[in-house]
Parts: structure tokens; C-alpha cells; sequence
């Protein structure tokens, strides 16, 4: 037997498995917080067509202030849905086996993934094409060009076979499978110890802070290598290797009830953190410059530094304050919680059809065009969830639903 104040890590296996534990079987927030960034993702892309970076379609008119928000988005939104989903993997694998979760994972994430790099990404292709009049026929004439398997560049160059942004998910589903040797350590009498550490550290204040660390010593060893975010997983090794460090993030910092506390508890640390970052970020840029900062390799260094900073400490900041204040379970939730995956398979696609037509069709200005494509693609999705996908079978298994 153990007594009450005995250190978790002088516990057997067996015994840590034997403890009682209060432990809700969902975290709300984690739900709500998924929602929410998904839904930021659909504004986010809207605002890709106006802005000065180059995407699939785009509008002659710019919108600075627009870029500055998502300048900021950028470095949090897709980290903050890795740090999730490595916690939603750990409430996963605590009702099921690791050969039970590798086959949800293949029918949750690798079906979608297949059927949407040959039905939902094609016509965002397509468009493309036709926007930058690289091709003047009909779809059913374009169609075939992705059977040549010809692979696709940014800019519309190259092929047309792509996963365009189901990245998201080809990634995630490499974490998942990957992980599943590194879950089954730390569900071991060492991989608990090691979590052990992980607790003392955290609870100093400021501690989880110092887990940049990890974020930065990967950008120190492969950020130099591999520069560049491609989605393309094979020269993408740098952001691959940061997301799946946030994935493991998410279980570790999820797994013990105390830590959610102890994050809760030092939110406002995580905030202050993320301020200061936040106005770094705009300070270099607005006082220093690009392109000074692009010529130094110190400045270059410290700028990226800065920017993995702002990341981990903004998502630690979210999961705070999301556990203070979202860990509410509504009778929406539920439904929320399901449409949002299809949500994002479909929403890209949805931006560029709907962007397509307001671009070359309307005389919409930047700010009246972007809430007219954002909206109507939210509404449209919603629709194609509710008609299309949810009461059929087979169209459920297909975007990854239960």
C-alpha cells in the first residue's frame, strides 16, 4: 500500500494505476478552445487572399492592419491545435488500447486525408489555374491532371496533386502513429518519473515557461537547415519536429490533474510572457526592419527565438485561461465538437470558391469583400455539414466522423 504523501515516483506501475483519481473523462475547454481556433483558421485564410503574402488567389488591394493581426495568428493558432490534440491524444488512450488507437487514427486521419487530396483539394487547384490563367478549360477537363501525380508548387506551379492544407492532418497523423513508442514510455515506471520532473518544474513559478527550451534547441539544430515552413514533410523538418514537440507537450502537460492547476494558477505569468513577446514582435519590425533583420544572422537568430517564445507562451496562456474559464460543458458542445473537423477539411476549399467569384465578379473592396467571403464560407460549410455530411454513413466516414 502507499500513504498519502509518498512521492508518485516511488510508486510502482501498478500502483500509480491503482490510484483513485477525480479526473473528468473530458476537458470543456480543450473542446471549446478547438472550436474556436478552427473557426479563426477560416478567418485567418479569408484574410490570406488580402494580404501581401502569396496564396492560391489573391486581391490587387492590401490590407496592412490585416496582416499585423495575422502576423500574431500565425505563431499561435496551428501550435495551440497541436498542443490539443497531443492532450486529446491522452484522453484517448486512457479508454482504449495503442493497437485500438493506431486504427482510429487511420480511419479518422488517414481516409480524410486520401479523400481530400483527390476530391477536395483538386478544385482549389483548379481555381488557381484559372486565376493565374495557367488553364482556361472546364473541371472535367483539368480533372485528370491530378491522376498524373505530378506534384504541386506554391505559386500554382508544378502538378496538381497536393494536400494543400490538410498538412494539419498528414502531420498529425504522423504523430500520432510515431508516438505511439514514446506514450507507451511514459506510461512506464520511467516515462512517470520523467513526468515526475516535468511536475517539479512547473510548479516553480514561471517553471513551464522554461519548456521553451525544448522549442528552442530544435530550432538551434534544425532551424538552420530547414528555414522555411513547407507543409511538404519531406524538407520540412524544423516545423515537424517543433509541432510534434507541442503534440508531446499536450499529453505530458495534460496527464496529471495537478498540473492543470499549476498552469491555471501561473496564467497571468504566461500572459505577461506573451506581452512582451507580442511587443518584441512589433518592435523589431516596426524600428529595425525586415530587411535589416534578414541581413544579420544574430538579429535573424533572436527574432526567431522571440517568435518560438511567443508561441509556447501564449498557448500556455490559452490553456490557462481556457481551464478558468471554458471547462464548461454545453448542450452546443456536442455539436460543435463533431461539425468542426469536417469544418476545417472543407473550409479552404470553400474560401477560394466564394474568393474566386468575389475577385473576379464583384467590385467588393478589401474589408467588404473579406467579411462577405469569410461569412458566406462559414454559412456554406455549415450547410454542407448539415446536408451533406452528417446523416449519411458514408460521407460521415469519409470526413472523419464516428
Amino acid at each position: 500500500m502507499f500513504s498519502a504523501d509518498q512521492p508518485l515516483s516511488n510508486l510502482s506501475q501498478i500502483e500509480r494505476n491503482t490510484l483513485p483519481t477525480t479526473s473528468p473523462a473530458r476537458r470543456y475547454d480543450l473542446d471549446w478552445l478547438r472550436v474556436i481556433a478552427i473557426l479563426t483558421l477560416l478567418f485567418y485564410h479569408t484574410g490570406m487572399i488580402y494580404v501581401s503574402w502569396g496564396w492560391h488567389i489573391k486581391s490587387a488591394e492590401h490590407s496592412q492592419p490585416m496582416e499585423d493581426v495575422m502576423r500574431w495568428l500565425h505563431r499561435w493558432r496551428m501550435p495551440l491545435l497541436f498542443f490539443i490534440s497531443g492532450a486529446g491524444t491522452y484522453f484517448a488512450l486512457k479508454r482504449r488500447s495503442f493497437g485500438s488507437y493506431a486504427g482510429e487514427r487511420v480511419r479518422r486521419l488517414f481516409v480524410p486525408l486520401v479523400f481530400g487530396m483527390f476530391v477536395i483539394v483538386p478544385p482549389q487547384i483548379y481555381i488557381e489555374w484559372l486565376f493565374r490563367g495557367r488553364f482556361a478549360g472546364s473541371y472535367a477537363d483539368f480533372y485528370p491532371e491530378v491522376f498524373k501525380f505530378h506534384i504541386y508548387h506554391d505559386g500554382g506551379t508544378g502538378g496538381a496533386f497536393s494536400w494543400h492544407h490538410l498538412w494539419f492532418i498528414c502531420y498529425l497523423f504522423f504523430y500520432s502513429v510515431l508516438s505511439i513508442p514514446v506514450f507507451m514510455w511514459l506510461k512506464s515506471d520511467s516515462g512517470q518519473r520523467f513526468i515526475d520532473r516535468i511536475g517539479r518544474l512547473i510548479a516553480r513559478p514561471c517553471g513551464a515557461l522554461w519548456l521553451v527550451g525544448l522549442l528552442l534547441l530544435n530550432d538551434v539544430v534544425l532551424g538552420g537547415f530547414f528555414p522555411n515552413e513547407t507543409h511538404a514533410l519531406v524538407d520540412d523538418w524544423a516545423y515537424f519536429m517543433k509541432n510534434l514537440l507541442l503534440f508531446w507537450l499536450g499529453y505530458i502537460l495534460i496527464s496529471r490533474r495537478d498540473f492543470w492547476q499549476t498552469i491555471t494558477d501561473q496564467r497571468r505569468y504566461f500572459l505577461v510572457a506573451t506581452i512582451i513577446c507580442t511587443v518584441i514582435l512589433y518592435s523589431a519590425r516596426a524600428f529595425v526592419g525586415d530587411d535589416v533583420i534578414d541581413k544579420s544572422k544574430l538579429l535573424t537568430t533572436l527574432y526567431s527565438f522571440n517568435s518560438i517564445g511567443l508561441t509556447w507562451f501564449s498557448v500556455l496562456a490559452t490553456i490557462g485561461y481556457g481551464y478558468r474559464y471554458l471547462n464548461v460543458n454545453r448542450p452546443v458542445l456536442q455539436h460543435l465538437n463533431e461539425a468542426v473537423y469536417p469544418f476545417y477539411i472543407l473550409h479552404q476549399t470553400v474560401i477560394i470558391l466564394i474568393g474566386y467569384y468575389v475577385l473576379t465578379q464583384t467590385s467588393l473592396g478589401v474589408y467588404s469583400g473579406f467579411l462577405v467571403v469569410s461569412f458566406s464560407s462559414l454559412l456554406t460549410c455549415v450547410a454542407i455539414y448539415l446536408v451533406l455530411i452528417r446523416p449519411f454513413k458514408v460521407t460521415r466516414i469519409l470526413f472523419g466522423l464516428k
